[in-house]
């Protein structure tokens, strides 16, 4: 036995609400971060946040990539491998968005090549 089709359909007027009421909150959600960081953007919080999170975002992508690292060489080689670029991007330009790119990119290629 099939569900009873409702027997009629929402009005235009209705879904034209529905509509603006989802335009709306969607505008504030992407509006709000930027509100909000104009308030905090002298605070204290958020310099030692920016001088943090950097180094945050490392450790936990090295843990992540070391994470299932076997003593297979096709498990701990691409790891190595983007490690030691990684390192070596970041001592010679000093960018942490440069560094986190190659490091990522250099892992997923070796990765793929090895295995």
């Amino acid at each position: 036995m099939s569900p009873a089709l409702p027997s009629t359909l929402p009005s235009i007027g209705y879904l034209l609400a529905g509509l603006g009421v989802m335009f709306l909150v969607t505008v504030a959600l992407r509006a709000a971060p930027f509100v909000a960081l104009t308030r905090l953007r002298d605070s204290a919080v958020m310099r030692y946040l920016g001088g943090a999170m950097p180094a945050g975002i490392m450790v936990l992508l090295v843990v992540y990539t070391l994470r299932d690292t076997t003593a297979e060489l096709s498990s701990w080689a691409p790891a190595a491998g983007a490690l030691a670029l990684t390192l070596a991007v970041h001592l010679a330009f000093r960018r942490t968005a440069a560094s986190i790119v190659v490091g990522t990119a250099a892992y997923m290629l070796l990765r793929a090549w090895l295995v």
